[in-house]
């Protein structure tokens, strides 16, 4: 403290003794905060077993105990860029379940004890978490909803339930933890039944082979229940993207997800040794072999087919042993290009990290005043002030994972590289990582408190080489900034790094924007700033989707990323399995 004094009082612009008496007390704070939440940050929703969906919103996001309340100088910030908002209603449960058609099954399927034509159930499993899910959950106008639900417990259970859906020509959707922001699971409009097939039954660890590290899952396991089993025996799978807290093993392998430390962890491709997906042809077997020349691999063709080729009934996994320590930090550095730097000469030199995120300059602001009660963001904005940052500074979070010996190693490394590019760090600053890390699987939540503000939020990502980084950026939000310019609106937008790779990395933009006079209209907005997005992004050098998968709302654009006879292959492929396409169509692929 007595530095972070000596340098306050030497700097241009004098700090007075109170503030400073602030900045003390704000870090001893910090320090409390973190000694207090001495539990590993994955263990946040303690649970060996899945939540159950009624103790979830059936309109919104997560726990219906858990909300995320957004700062007055927060809000003041997304308002004086976008303008003065006004809250859309919402339409009630019950007005909604007045709705729901009678089921079209046949006797045949409504007869099995693991199928459910509840009305609720029904609804539940209607959309997930896309904007135009969260519309016409608002809204009331949900168009379609499936026939059915059903909830196998088994590998058998799937099996024939697909066999039943071809006697009986079911559309069939498997349906995970329901997180999907893309359109993977919303039934649509048409003369066949739909079945939803809801795999949160599926959801315990049937086997650990200590030896080869493999663990081997029910599909439907949520995150939580995940790292809460494995962490019984002392493993770590360590898959944490934001949807962790209710998305499932199986859509993660369906979309080909990304977890928050992919740095440290890997994506969901080095994690998912193989297992059992039935298809509309038959099982399919995938074994986990470590690795194999011979021909195609198989594992590879099945993750992200988004269920049309078949449902994952149970999945292995390859897990690892829990961490000795896990720290998370931040340091500020003076603008975009030097936080870049830091980001890719740390990563190709091989730096052993957990995470690398980077925060871009707007960004950066956002989150000092989102994420930060009113002390805590005089006190860091006035030390960044006074050691020399201005309002291009950027910050980057990092984590470390691993025995202390490693850790300490990978710190040193990294704090040189830092410190080589202007940084600034110290425990002031670690204060933001510590409210990253507590925080991590909570900002979805904050959808819904702006939700009530008028305040309308979305995202969109993307990945492309290190060269293309800062143009690619630029078209992203430049797209989403102006695409509302014929009504004379504004959109907020702000981008960061959060996943590297030697070769290059993630880019995701998060943008706000005023809701209209009614859903409809609002939806229609949104539609313009998605279709602005997109074909930011369909330009053959970066990737239409990173981590959130193609859905249906990414499909039109997957084009420009595979090609012509990339697509016809892909469509050949599902079809050998699926020469019905009935499992999930129009996702992925449009038919």
């Amino acid at each position: 403290m007595s530095k972070i004094k000596s340098i306050l009082r030497k700097s241009t612009n004098p700090v007075p003794t109170a503030v400073i008496s602030t900045i003390k007390n704000t870090i001893s704070a910090g320090i409390d905060s973190a000694v207090k939440s001495n539990t590993p940050v994955n263990t946040a929703a303690n649970a060996s077993v899945n939540t159950p969906m009624e103790q979830t919103r059936w309109n919104g996001w997560g726990n219906v105990n858990i909300n995320k309340k957004v700062s007055l100088h927060g809000a003041k910030l997304i308002k004086s860029h976008i303008g003065k908002t006004k809250k859309l209603s919402s339409v009630s449960l019950q007005k909604v379940l007045k709705k729901v058609p009678k089921s079209r099954l046949p006797a045949a399927i409504t007869d099995l004890d693991m199928v459910s034509i509840d009305s609720e159930d029904r609804l539940r499993h209607a959309r997930g978490q896309s904007f135009p899910d969260w519309i016409a959950m608002h809204g009331g106008d949900f168009e379609v909803f499936p026939d059915g639900v059903a909830h196998p417990q088994s590998t058998a259970d799937v099996e024939t339930l697909l066999q039943l859906a071809s006697e009986h020509d079911l559309i069939v959707i498997p349906f995970g933890g329901g997180t999907s922001v893309a359109g993977h699971i919303n039934p649509q409009k048409g003369s066949r039944p739909v079945l939803t097939v809801a795999m949160s039954k599926m959801n315990q660890l049937i086997d650990l082979d200590n030896e080869s590290q493999i663990a081997t899952f029910g599909a439907g396991t949520q995150g939580p229940a995940v790292e809460a089993q494995l962490g019984e025996h002392g493993y770590r799978l360590g898959h944490y993207p934001q949807s962790w807290e209710l998305s499932t093993l199986g859509g993660w392998i369906a979309a080909r997800s990304s977890g928050q430390q992919s740095l440290g962890y890997g994506r969901i491709e080095q994690m998912f040794a193989g297992g059992t997906l039935v298809t509309p042809q038959g099982v399919l077997n995938i074994a986990d072999i470590p690795a194999s020349s011979a021909g195609p691999d198989l594992r590879e063709m099945m993750m992200g087919t988004e269920g049309r080729a078949g449902i994952f009934t149970t999945v292995k996994m390859r897990v690892q042993s829990q961490p000795e320590e896990e720290l998370f930090k931040v340091a500020f550095l003076p603008n975009w290009a030097a936080g870049k730097a830091v980001l890719k000469q740390a990563v190709q030199s091989n730096i052993r990290l957990s995470m690398l995120r980077l925060s871009n300059a707007v960004e950066t602001d956002a989150h000092l005043h989102l994420g930060t009660t009113p002390s805590q963001f005089l006190a860091i904005s006035t030390y960044l002030t006074a050691r020399g940052l201005s309002s291009d500074k950027v910050m980057l979070t990092y984590g470390v994972s691993g025995d202390k010996a490693q850790n300490k190693l990978a710190l040193t490394q990294f704090k040189k590289l830092l410190k080589q590019h202007g940084s600034v760090t110290g425990k002031l600053t670690d204060i933001m990582g510590n409210i990253w890390a507590h925080g991590r699987f909570k900002f979805p939540y904050l959808r819904g408190t702006l939700w009530e503000k008028g305040i309308m939020v979305d995202t969109f990502e993307t990945a492309t080489n290190w060269i293309n980084i800062d143009e690619q950026m630029a078209q992203m939000q430049d797209a989403v900034k102006t695409s509302l310019a014929d009504e004379g609106e504004e959109v907020m937008a702000f981008t960061h790094i959060s996943h590297v790779y030697k070769q290059g990395a993630s880019l995701y933009t998060t943008y706000f924007f005023r809701a209209a006079k009614d859903h409809a209209a609002t939806l229609k907005r949104w539609q313009k700033i998605k279709h602005a997005a997109s074909v930011s992004l369909a330009n053959g050098t970066a990737t239409i989707s990173h981590q959130h998968g193609v859905g249906r709302d990414h499909a039109p654009y997957l084009g420009a990323e595979k090609g012509a006879l990339g697509l016809q292959v892909t469509h050949d492929m599902l079809k050998s399995l699926d020469p019905e396409q009935r499992m999930n169509p129009g996702v992925l692929l449009e038919d």
